[in-house]
């Protein structure tokens, strides 16, 4: 297309297109890091969590368990999940000694920890959000607080607000790996 003569307007919205084009959601404008990615978010006890929804394969029904003798409390047993055996670990317990209540809005979160498969039961999930790794800000943890050093960064969306569980930091601790009772 050529122009005819210099219209402001239609050289503006040129630029506005060339931009545009360029544009990538998430991408970093040089400004700090603002990296977007999506969230599982639910609740343990009455705090919120989020975390990485690349890490969850599949929120399922609380399926029925068959308890492991020696393990500790909090490793409510093995479940058959399409004829793969799932460990399902209470994470409220894990986290608080309150064991979470099996309701219907109860959920597992189907993950692995080093390729084995594990569920995280958990109270409710609220569903998925967007997050930007540039607005989270330090999390607001009180001092006693058994998500020290699991959850560190807070994301405020609105009035709602979602403390990022670092599910890494949570299967690597010497704690959660080792389940035999004392």
């Amino acid at each position: 297309m050529k122009l005819i003569g210099k219209n402001a307007s239609i050289a503006k919205l040129l630029e506005y297109e060339k931009r545009s084009a360029k544009f990538s959601p998430g991408a970093n404008s040089g400004d700090g890091a603002s990296e977007e990615w999506s969230g599982v978010t639910f609740s343990v006890g009455d705090t919120r969590l989020t975390c990485n929804i690349n890490r969850i394969s599949e929120i399922l029904p609380c399926p029925q368990a068959t308890p492991v003798p020696g393990a500790k409390q909090w490793i409510i047993g093995l479940a058959n999940v399409r004829g793969e055996l799932l460990t399902v670990v209470d994470l409220c317990w894990f986290f608080t000694g309150i064991r979470t209540p099996i309701t219907a809005r109860s959920r597992l979160l189907a993950t692995s920890l080093n390729k084995a498969p594990i569920g995280l039961l958990i109270e409710e999930v609220f569903g998925q959000r967007h997050f930007i790794d540039g607005d989270a800000v330090p999390a607001q943890l009180d001092e006693e607080s058994p998500l020290d050093g699991f959850v560190s960064k807070q994301h405020d969306l609105g009035t709602e607000s979602w403390k990022e569980l670092n599910l890494d930091r949570l299967f690597n601790s010497a704690e959660f790996l080792n389940g035999a009772a004392d």
